[in-house]
């Protein structure tokens, strides 16, 4: 057979035709391959630093529509015509209880959807109401948006539990948890100066606008380099009579109940705080000027307990570390107690015992919060949400309970510090059957870790 003289214009016989044939498939499929690849993973894992940075600042988000407000509450209550001392407190008491409310709802759609879509139009609402609250008249209606705030941007308190899970399992997850939440914390310590800073050159609405601003950047960052972590044999379909199993499954277990409702009756006593500290600090202990500091300083402490958490807790365990918490801040509330009678209105005897009550904070409410995820690692979404529900919004309500308590001294204060960790305890020992300071699970990091009974 004669060699064809040009085989561009040459037909190919049947081995040239196979050869080629092969030789077209193979590079498209490793051409479609590595197209999948690149839509499925376009961005790589964070590394575990700014993972737990990014975490953190979403997080902050929260703590700046909470804490940011407090030097202003006078400015937008006066220019609203919100004149009573304690309506007031209804601005972040609102936006507390409606972001209780709110996260039932995204850690369904976690488990079903992925974490970026969710967490990234919680960001997106969060920046969109902070604008619309910045040009509000009426007091009603700003109570109206603060709520609606709370409730679509519940994500930022929920999501960011599941991602940790989907990475970590035991005292790890329990490590990153007081990592993430020392970096969160630092923000309530400088959001009251910051609000302050903020009335020295502008007016209450500025402190919206940034908000605003803080959270477009946050979602940019996090469309960047946040990738998906929802595994996706984990994932649920959006079925109601499933997710409200699964949410039933998370809450009512025995090992995780008591450590979630331990945890809102504790976060709840500092959210008491956190909404009467502006008449506390500054009409009860006549320290008005100094808020900012005698506020932060407080709150300062929580970040260096849950560093310090961090480097003990897979040392000592999460069970442990927190069971000594509890026990210690029962003695430090009795002394509250002590000083509320003995030592009214006397900040040099507040100051310290309250810094000491939120420094233990810190070794109970990142532990709590580990321990109770522990079982759920195939439904991570659900038991972040129903968890997250009855923690803040529970919390939400004992902080409510607290505020509007406030009779013009810190007795009913101590008394609730008091109230609130002695009724933890017991939630405590109810889920370890009576047997503390046990270690029933050590680190482990990914998928498919089994975990150590």
């Amino acid at each position: 057979m004669l060699a064809c003289p040009n085989p561009r214009l040459c037909p190919l016989d049947g081995r040239a035709r196979i050869r080629t044939t092969r030789v077209v498939l193979h590079r498209n499929m490793r051409l479609g391959a590595t197209a999948m690849l690149t839509s499925a993973q376009p961005r790589k894992m964070l590394g575990q630093r700014e993972l737990v940075v990014m975490l953190a600042l979403l997080m902050s988000l929260q703590a700046l529509a909470i804490d940011g407000m407090l030097p202003a509450l006078d400015s937008i209550a006066r220019e609203l015509g919100a004149g009573d001392g304690n309506r007031r407190q209804l601005v972040v008491a609102t936006y507390l209880l409606a972001g209780g409310i709110g996260t039932l709802i995204p850690g369904a759609l976690a488990d079903r959807f992925g974490r970026r879509p969710v967490l990234l139009s919680s960001i997106a609402a969060y920046s969109l109401l902070s604008l619309a609250i910045a040009f509000v008249h009426d007091f009603t209606l700003l109570l109206v948006l603060r709520g609606i705030q709370g409730l679509l941007a519940a994500g930022l308190f929920v999501v960011p539990s599941a991602i940790v899970r989907d990475r970590y399992e035991g005292d790890q997850m329990a490590r990153l948890f007081s990592l993430i939440s020392a970096v969160f914390i630092t923000v309530p310590v400088f959001a009251p100066s910051l609000g302050q800073a903020v009335l020295f050159f502008a007016g209450w609405r500025w402190i919206f606008i940034i908000l605003a601003a803080l959270g477009v950047l946050m979602a940019l960052w996090t469309y960047l380099r946040l990738p998906e972590t929802l595994h996706a044999e984990y994932k649920q379909d959006i079925h109601v009579p499933t997710i409200l199993h699964n949410m039933r499954v998370a809450l009512l277990h025995r090992g995780a109940i008591g450590y979630v409702l331990g945890t809102a009756l504790l976060i709840g006593a500092v959210f008491g705080y956190v909404n009467s500290a502006q008449q506390l600090i500054g009409e009860h202990f006549r320290a008005g000027e100094w808020f900012p500091v005698v506020f932060g300083g407080t709150a300062a402490m929580m970040v260096v307990s849950n560093l310090v958490n961090s480097r003990i807790v897979e040392r000592f365990g999460a069970r442990r570390v927190s069971h000594t918490g509890v026990l210690i801040f029962i003695v430090v509330s009795l002394a509250q107690i002590w000083a509320a009678y003995w030592r009214d209105g006397d900040l040099a005897w507040f100051l310290p015992l309250m810094a000491t009550n939120l420094m233990l904070l810190g070794f109970l409410g990142a532990n709590f919060g580990s321990i109770a995820m522990q079982p759920f690692s195939h439904l991570a979404g659900a038991a972040a949400s129903v968890q997250s529900f009855f923690r803040m919004f529970g919390a939400a309500v004992v902080g409510l309970i607290i505020g509007q308590a406030y009779d013009g001294t810190a007795k009913p204060f101590a008394f609730a510090l008091l109230i609130c960790s002695v009724s933890a305890l017991l939630l405590v020992l109810f889920s370890e059957k009576g047997k503390l300071f046990r270690r029933l699970n050590k680190s482990g990091g990914g998928p498919g870790v089994p975990q150590v009974g």
